[in-house]
């Protein structure tokens, strides 16, 4: 409220739907997805609000978090709905058969049918069309994870991505050329056009980085 910002905005900017916004905001957390997710929330949205993130996850783990177990209420499955996805299931079990069964009798059919293929017209083999390789920036999570923001070409550019990543997320960002800010570049791999991208390893880093070539940035 301080900052006069809204939740379309916040989540434009975080990547994390409104109502998950919500939740954090009111300890909501049985609406919120599993553990990681959670922590990975609080972090990001702290740290875009210019707050220190890992305060609210250790708050989290200190609440809600008992011997590495999360209190976070599951949702309880009623008998109904059980017997609704016992019943699907046996629906998509029976599918399968009837295509097994008609996939059997098409085989059988064409090799003892007695037809004479040799005066049919060859299939036409499609040529493959060559595809160009996508662009694209990839940065991946690494231990407790790292604060990371992307821009378009230049420290200028428009903002891309702004987020903390956690250990074993995976961001994406479609593009050739960008500007870079790593808080912690140990805690993060960088990948671009699927090729590893080398960062110095210094705190606050700002570089540039293109498929050719990676160079350290101002702004």
């Amino acid at each position: 409220m301080r900052q006069r910002l809204d939740y379309p905005q916040v989540e434009l900017a975080t990547k994390i739907r409104a109502k998950y916004l919500r939740a954090l905001e009111d300890e909501h957390f049985a609406v919120l997805p599993a553990q990681p997710y959670i922590k990975g929330f609080l972090r990001t949205y702290a740290d875009f609000l210019g707050l220190d993130g890992q305060l609210y996850v250790d708050e989290y783990n200190s609440r809600f978090v008992v011997d590495g177990a999360d209190e976070t209420p599951l949702r309880r499955v009623s008998p109904r709905a059980r017997r609704e996805r016992g019943i699907e299931r046996k629906v998509v079990l029976v599918a399968l058969a009837g295509i097994a069964v008609l996939t059997a009798l098409v085989i059988v059919a064409w090799k003892f049918g007695g037809g004479d293929s040799s005066g049919s017209t060859p299939g036409v083999v499609p040529q493959q069309s060559s595809r160009q390789v996508r662009s694209e920036l990839q940065l991946s999570g690494v231990g407790k994870g790292t604060y990371v923001e992307v821009r378009r070409g230049s420290s200028t550019g428009a903002v891309l991505l702004q987020a903390t990543i956690p250990g074993g997320a995976v961001e994406r960002v479609s593009g050739s050329r960008f500007w870079l800010y790593v808080k912690r570049p140990a805690a993060v791999q960088v990948r671009l056009a699927g090729k590893p991208v080398s960062l110095p390893a210094r705190r606050n880093l700002k570089v540039i980085v293109t498929p050719s070539r990676t160079a350290l940035a101002g702004g």
